[in-house]
């Protein structure tokens, strides 16, 4: 029997779950696959077809659904990845936005349109140092950006 977490976010796809899930278990490497289900005799149509998949991407679970292309993803839901450091947010962002789009301040969309943020945990530690001025050159350096480069915001908090 598989733990499931409280609440569990369900990602919508457009019947490309299965797609989308190797592709994001290829990326992170505390990733598996705990349970997958099929359409049974309910959606004739789709009878055997994967409906879902609880996948598990770095201890946080997630339910991919197969159902069509009425509720694309959107920007007002994102995907926020701590990162250890500046090597771990170059390889997730190349990995993450390959086939996809960036933007502005570390977002990105996969080739799937689902949102990412490819954050540095020290970015957010100067974006709110207590000392408000370099908290502000943080910030002004970070909105220049669309991959985070953490040695050019540390530069800039020093300046």
């Amino acid at each position: 029997m598989i733990d499931r977490q409280k609440i569990t976010p369900c990602l919508w796809f457009d019947f490309n779950a299965e797609e989308a899930v190797n592709h994001y278990l290829s990326i992170f490497r505390n990733a598996r696959i705990l349970e997958i289900s099929h359409y049974g005799d309910a959606v004739p149509s789709l009878k055997g077809k994967v409906l879902t998949i609880l996948f598990e991407l770095e201890g946080q679970q997630f339910q991919a659904l197969n159902a069509g292309p009425q509720f694309p993803f959107t920007e007002a839901i994102s995907l926020s990845v701590n990162c250890e450091d500046q090597q771990e947010v170059d390889r997730l962002w190349s990995a993450l936005s390959a086939g996809g789009s960036t933007g502005q301040c570390s977002w990105l969309k996969d080739k799937f349109g689902l949102s990412w943020q490819i954050v540095p945990r020290r970015m957010m530690e100067l974006l709110t140092d207590p000392d408000k001025d370099k908290a502000a050159r943080a910030m002004r350096a970070m909105m220049q950006m669309t991959k985070i480069d953490l040695a050019q915001i540390e530069q800039a908090v020093r300046e």
